[in-house]
């Protein structure tokens, strides 16, 4: 199983270079993105509780935040495992996002 695992994964990676060009940047960073947007999708709830506190009020921060940090989260952990699984499928077009912010520290304003 495991060679067929590693069989599998180059073949898809010699395909995408040879089918669709690309730049090496945009694949290590849609890895990238992938597994810090897998590790840090937890960190949502405690911003969005920060965030609607500091908008709104602290009680809503603290109820409201806490459901919409844990969908988010959700939202954010498994957009990270499909980047990560299929960083070398140029998917969507041109290895964009497919969650903004790129990544959870960005806009806490």
């Amino acid at each position: 199983m495991r060679k067929f695992f590693l069989i599998l994964v180059a073949v898809i990676m010699i395909s995408n270079l040879i089918i669709t060009p690309c730049s090496a940047d945009d694949v290590l960073r849609k890895l990238g993105r992938g597994l810090a947007n897998t590790t840090t999708g937890f960190v949502e709830i405690p911003k969005k509780v920060f965030l609607i506190s500091k908008n709104d009020n602290p009680l809503l921060g603290m109820t409201w935040g806490w459901v919409k940090g844990a969908g988010v989260g959700l939202l954010r952990t498994a957009a990270g495992v499909y980047e990560t699984v299929t960083f070398p499928i140029p998917a969507p077009a041109n290895y964009e996002p497919i969650i903004q912010p790129e990544f959870v520290f960005e806009e806490w304003d």
